[in-house]
């Protein structure tokens, strides 16, 4: 009966312990956590990086839309006779998902073509300033016309330690990096929040830089909002490779210890 009771009490002690030893320090899966302790009497302030709209680029899907409150225009340009209208793409092109998306592909060059208004260069241009463009264009054939531009296929790719990695199609062009995984599902308890890395293209050339969610300076980044085709990479910690790596002995020893309580104690009950 004592040996029982010394391999009852080892199976009670090892049981706990094997199970704290997967427990994640709650630190390190908080953001922002150099935050001061008086923002829960007054609200911290801190400024935020400079917004620059994202540039058009080759390849880049976009939506142009014109309307006019001419019935009479509209009809001589040989459109619907509505109180509006829009201007729709001839040409579509396939996302990733295998759907249509309508809209003006803007060629190797730089280039879109739209009816009436021609071709027009586009590439390094941001959607305000190619709104104004066509907006100028449009006043030849319409009476007051409102242009509207916006891109069809802004997209991010999250990857790495999130619920939900791939490409996000993000409706709104001013998209935090906070924005983006959030959209793809958050960060798991594995992530390494101080090491999280932006790949951008621009003018050809890749670039990377490395922001620490742990510290609120991530909100004066020039890589804080994202950018058109932006990659943001979620490394796993150290962690994550030592619970890989060790589960399986875990389960194992888990396993090796139940078979051997039971053992003994059918052992003893004989």
């Amino acid at each position: 009966m004592i040996r029982l009771f010394q391999v009852s009490l080892y199976f009670l002690v090892a049981v706990p312990l094997l199970l704290f030893s997967s427990c994640v320090n709650t630190k390190k899966i908080t953001y922002l956590n150099n935050l001061p302790d008086t923002n829960y009497v007054n609200a911290y302030e801190i400024g935020l990086a400079q917004y620059s709209d994202p540039k058009i680029q080759p390849n880049d899907i976009l939506q142009v839309t014109v309307q006019t409150l001419d019935p009479q225009a509209t009809s001589m340009m040989g459109v619907q006779t509505t109180s509006s209208f829009s201007v729709q793409s001839a040409s579509s092109a396939s996302g990733n998902t295998g759907t249509t998306i309508q809209g003006y592909m803007v060629d190797g060059n730089g280039f879109i073509s739209i009816p009436l208004v021609g071709k027009l260069q586009v590439n390094g241009l941001s959607t305000t300033e190619v709104k104004d463009l066509i907006e100028k264009r449009a006043t030849l054939y319409y009476k007051n016309p409102v242009v509207n531009v916006r891109f069809v296929n802004f997209t991010v790719t999250v990857l790495g330690e999130v619920a939900r990695p791939g490409q996000i199609n993000i409706p709104n062009e001013r998209t935090s990096i906070f924005d983006a995984i959030g959209a793809a599902g958050d960060m798991s308890a594995y992530a390494k929040r101080d090491d999280v890395l932006v790949i951008r293209e621009e003018n050809g050339v890749k670039k990377f830089m490395r922001l620490n969610l742990y510290k609120k300076d991530v909100f004066q980044s020039p890589y804080f909002y994202l950018h058109q085709r932006d990659v943001v990479y979620v490394a796993p910690n150290k962690s994550k490779a030592i619970t890989s790596n060790a589960r399986e002995a875990r389960i194992l020893s888990l396993v090796s210890i139940t078979v051997t309580f039971l053992t003994f104690l059918l052992y003893f009950r004989k």
